[in-house]
């Protein structure tokens, strides 16, 4: 429709210039001595606009022959980038396909000098890691590495600890890792690869504090970080047996929550026996007992002793545990304990007393080998024999 309209502009001027040229009577007197030459002034007005047009044309024409080369030039480039992004999309294609060889040779059509190059080599390194290709790896990482200056040496450190955790060098993970945070500061990624090195490294303390981080940036659920903070706090109080001025140290430092935990108390109350510190053990044991009644922590305060204690010690103890028989008086394993204190302390009467109890309440192995053991002692071999028996069958 625009076109129609101005076809029709024009010849509407057309016509008009027609017209107005019949009614021109003027000319134009050209000299160049010695010559002279009169035109009309319709001729000269055509032959000057054909001139302007020609010069225009001709004008133009040197114009593309001069820009030629490097609309040459623009183009290939064009095509070099269009070749490379098809080859960096098909690349990742592959390799989430799984097509690794395939996604090896794409991404070795790019020369390294194009844009694209340093996502193709990290693209390529994936591939070959997959491939548990040696070689391929550290070509493909040396060409990733040439590129970090071109904003990709974050994803590389990503990617190294990444690798690094999957091949078990937690380590080399530790050093990438570290590195990364230099540079680019913490993110949740980046600690939740933390979590996994510092785990397969042993560094428990470490993955307590991680896993707290990672629980308050909601990176994970309450139920995912329970299991998984608790089990590093009880290796990293299991790492201090041998220490235990620092394993009261570090179990004071934990939250409340933290202590109030049974397996944790059990932990360190275990730890502390081993390293022969059985009155701490028997604080940590009454503290959490105190918070939380728990059936192992119950058992473990009837082991908490070594030979050659003071008795005033073992008496502490039964005391203890008959003022809280005094609220929880049918807690089999409360009876148990408190048979096994009382055998400690050649209180055989009142041991057997709690033992029956404890039978008569929740039957359990150690409770028959405890009262047999006992009625040897008292020369009822016949009747221990029973309880050794009964003891075997369960």
């Amino acid at each position: 429709m625009r076109a129609l309209f101005w076809l029709l502009v024009l010849a509407v001027v057309a016509v008009g210039l027609s017209l107005a040229a019949r009614y021109n009577e003027g000319y134009v007197l050209l000299v160049l001595p010695p010559w002279r030459a009169e035109v009309s002034l319709n001729l000269f007005l055509v032959l000057w606009a054909g001139g302007v047009f020609v010069i225009y044309l001709l004008a133009r024409a040197v114009s593309h022959t001069l820009a030629l080369p490097r609309a040459v030039a623009e183009f290939r480039r064009r095509r070099q980038q269009d070749k490379a992004a098809r080859a960096l999309r098909d690349a990742w294609r592959l390799l989430q396909e799984g097509r690794y060889g395939h996604a090896l040779r794409t991404a070795e059509k790019i020369p390294a000098d194009d844009p694209a190059a340093g996502l193709l080599a990290l693209a390529g390194w994936r591939a070959a890691h997959a491939m548990r290709d040696v070689a391929r790896i550290a070509e493909w990482s040396a060409r990733l590495r040439d590129h970090a200056d071109k904003g990709l040496e974050a994803a590389r450190l990503m990617t190294e600890a990444e690798f690094a955790i999957e091949d078990r060098r937690f380590d080399d993970a530790r050093v990438a890792l570290q590195d990364f945070a230099a540079r680019e500061g913490r993110h949740i990624a980046a600690l939740r690869l933390s979590l996994r090195a510092e785990q397969g490294a042993g560094n428990w303390r470490e993955v307590a504090r991680l896993v707290r981080q990672l629980e308050k940036h909601q990176a994970l659920t309450p139920e995912q970080a329970a299991p998984i903070r608790s089990r590093a706090l009880r290796e990293a109080l299991r790492a201090q047996r041998d220490d235990p001025s620092g394993l009261m140290r570090y179990w004071r430092q934990l939250d409340e929550a933290d202590r109030a935990q049974p397996s944790l108390a059990l932990e360190t109350a275990r730890a502390l026996m081993a390293a022969g510190d059985c009155r701490e053990a028997q604080r940590v044991l009454e503290d959490s007992l105190e918070e939380h009644w728990d059936g192992a922590l119950v058992l473990a305060y009837g082991e908490c002793g070594k030979p050659g204690e003071p008795a005033g010690d073992v008496l502490g103890r039964i005391a203890q545990a008959e003022k809280w028989l005094q609220r929880l008086p049918r807690d089999g394993d409360l009876l148990f304990t408190l048979g096994r204190l009382c055998c400690q302390q050649q209180l055989w009467g009142k041991a057997r007393s709690y033992l029956e109890a404890a039978l008569a309440i929740a039957p359990t192995r150690a409770a028959h080998v405890e009262l047999a053991q006992l009625l040897e002692q008292l020369g009822e071999s016949a009747l221990a024999v029973r309880h050794f028996r009964a003891a075997a069958l369960l």
